[in-house]
């Protein structure tokens, strides 16, 4: 596939997946059945099924989660580099993925930070999401670590 459509197939990702109004079917459409799914707050994912499980956990804690992207994406060969910004409210279920603590459910924090993200696109599918997010300052947004000098 062409450059331009590899950055078609992420720009679709990004705002069907990531965005305010996700479509589950998108896994099934655009990820390779054992896309390797890594983000430094989470804990890294192998194949469509953990994918699709960890978005419905993620949501049922945040749904208002949105992310959007903040410059132009970025792309060579079968790989698509996209910077974003976003986050969501913390009003729905516990959550207990991430590297520090667990939510308990509805506790009304809300978490807003940046991240960039490399996809891998082959053959029209996401085979690789590798993503790095501003991980300190969600920890400190939703009290699982404190600021310096003070405890959580």
């Amino acid at each position: 596939m062409s450059i331009e459509e590899n950055k078609a197939v992420v720009g679709r990702w990004f705002a069907e997946f990531w965005g305010k109004d996700f479509n589950p079917a998108v896994i099934d459409e655009l990820a390779a059945p054992d896309i390797r799914f890594e983000y430094s707050l989470h804990a890294p994912l192998r194949g469509r099924d953990a994918v699709r499980a960890f978005a419905g956990k993620f949501r049922a804690a945040f749904p208002d989660l949105n992310f959007w992207g903040t410059a132009d994406l970025i792309a060579e060969g079968d790989y698509v580099v996209g910077q974003w910004e976003g986050g969501g409210t913390h009003t729905g279920a516990p959550f207990d993925d991430m590297p520090l603590g667990s939510l308990p459910a509805s506790t009304g924090k809300v978490m807003r930070f940046t991240g960039t993200t490399v996809l891998k696109v082959e053959n029209g599918r996401i085979t690789e999401e590798i993503g790095l997010d501003d991980g300190v300052t969600v920890l400190r947004q939703l009290g699982l670590v404190a600021e310096a000098g003070t405890t959580a």
